[in-house]
């Protein structure tokens, strides 16, 4: 049995009714969706293209099993004929994107399927989860990165993310945005990205004392011991660590780092410094924990505390203050016609779009346009093939490539869209060919 985020029932039930009705209706000629944020939380001055790789693996893989096809028999709701249909079904179609890394803004899409009307269809819902949650995560890390300056960053979030997949998508996504690493296992053997590990306060309470507890770590990993120090009294231990990491010197095991993880970071860790620079263990590194995001990460920074490192969890995973996005994947075009959705504060600008982003004289972005395919514009094109025919065009390129490409855009960014604070609205024109294609389709429909 697949797993559960493999399964083509991974989907929303009303996908399988339409399908059901497109199947007898004979809908199988080609439509256009695209994915697209349509609004931009006040705590975000850009959102940064995530989840392509995942949504393409999903694409190229995407079946019905016997066992799948028989449980929606059992439903009673469903035409032989069409289940028979439904077990052949594979995705055949297109898809142009943004490469993930890259920085957009509300209304451009980032990813657009060109499929026949079903296959577009029953592949909305996996596809939205997929980019959403990626996208959601990577855009609030590329926040903490750029807070955090040259800091050492590491995702702490796996043992609070909303579920096992979210803990290895946010991993992937934070590493893309900027991270050193993550304490997340897997994901450290699945994608290539560095793992970090320190200990836990358990680890301490379980030995007879503090001290005992930090030489044995410390022998058992002499070539990469971070000790946590904040379990009972933390400037008491750091004083009682002294003579213990001379004595490791002297054998040749060097600590790397001591870990903070409660009360005022800030505080603890310039009386920590101090300590230990006073007994000339200047080489010994600080690294925070606890409930950190951006907005403490730049606190922490801006009152000058000693910390050379910062493991962020539960706020980023969950992208705390911005939880979700208003996000879709709509039809913009069917049979070779425009469509367009004109629900109140949904409307949907139609047809098949590209974005072009233009660059002032120190490569920094200057403004963007959203337009129409074919329309040519001053600028790059963001929107690349990346699938045809239901296969890629090339394979997944390695993380670590998308994280110096992210790094890249995000350094590219004006600097008011660096800020943590509110910014203008980055400039995002509508081409002149779009506003009337909208128009027309609007003065058809009255």
């Amino acid at each position: 049995m697949r797993s559960s985020e493999e399964s083509a029932l991974l989907t929303d039930f009303y996908q399988l009714t339409m399908l059901a009705a497109y199947f007898e209706e004979g809908m199988t000629e080609t439509a256009v969706f695209e994915f697209f944020v349509r609004k931009r939380p006040e705590c975000r001055n850009f959102f940064l293209a995530c989840g392509l790789e995942p949504a393409l693996d999903y694409l190229e893989n995407f079946a019905f099993t016997q066992e799948e096809i028989d449980w929606i028999a059992r439903l009673g709701r469903f035409k032989p004929a069409f289940l028979d249909w439904l077990a052949s079904l594979r995705f055949t179609g297109d898809v142009d994107a943004m490469p993930e890394g890259t920085p957009f803004f509300p209304h451009e899409p980032i990813l657009r399927v060109v499929a026949p009307l079903p296959e577009a269809q029953i592949v909305e819902t996996r596809l939205i989860n997929l980019l959403q949650l990626s996208t959601l995560t990577a855009s609030k890390a590329a926040r903490v990165r750029l807070a955090a300056g040259d800091a050492l960053l590491v995702d702490f979030g796996l043992r609070r993310a909303h579920g096992a997949e979210a803990g290895m998508l946010s991993a992937r996504a934070s590493y893309l945005a900027g991270f050193d690493g993550t304490s997340n296992t897997l994901a450290g053997m699945r994608w290539d990205i560095p793992v970090y590990g320190t200990m836990a306060h358990s680890f301490v309470q379980a030995h007879v004392s503090e001290l005992s507890a930090f030489e044995a770590f410390a022998r058992i990993h002499p070539a990469a011991t971070t000790l946590l120090i904040d379990t009972y009294d933390t400037e008491a231990a750091a004083e009682a660590l002294v003579p213990l990491a001379h004595t490791l010197r002297a054998e040749g095991i060097a600590l790397r780092a001591v870990r903070l993880d409660s009360g005022d970071l800030a505080a603890h860790a310039r009386r920590v410094r101090a300590i230990l620079d006073a007994a000339g263990l200047a080489e010994i590194k600080i690294f925070a924990s606890g409930n950190l995001d951006e907005y403490e990460v730049e606190r922490l920074r801006a009152q000058g505390a000693p910390i050379d490192g910062f493991g962020v969890g539960t706020r980023m995973n969950v992208s705390a203050d911005a939880p979700y996005l208003d996000c879709a994947y709509k039809l913009q075009e069917y049979a070779g016609k425009p469509r367009r959705k004109r629900s109140e504060g949904k409307a949907t600008w139609p047809g098949r779009k590209q974005v072009f982003r233009r660059y002032d004289e120190k490569g920094r972005l200057a403004g963007d346009l959203l337009t129409l395919v074919g329309e040519e514009a001053e600028g790059e094109p963001l929107l690349q093939p990346v699938m045809r025919a239901g296969k890629r065009l090339r394979a997944a390129p390695p993380l670590s490539a998308l994280r110096a490409q992210a790094m890249a855009s995000l350094n590219a960014l004006p600097p008011p869209l660096k800020s943590l604070g509110a910014a203008p609205p980055y400039p995002v024109a509508i081409g002149d060919a779009l506003t009337r294609l909208a128009q027309e389709i609007d003065a058809q429909a009255h």
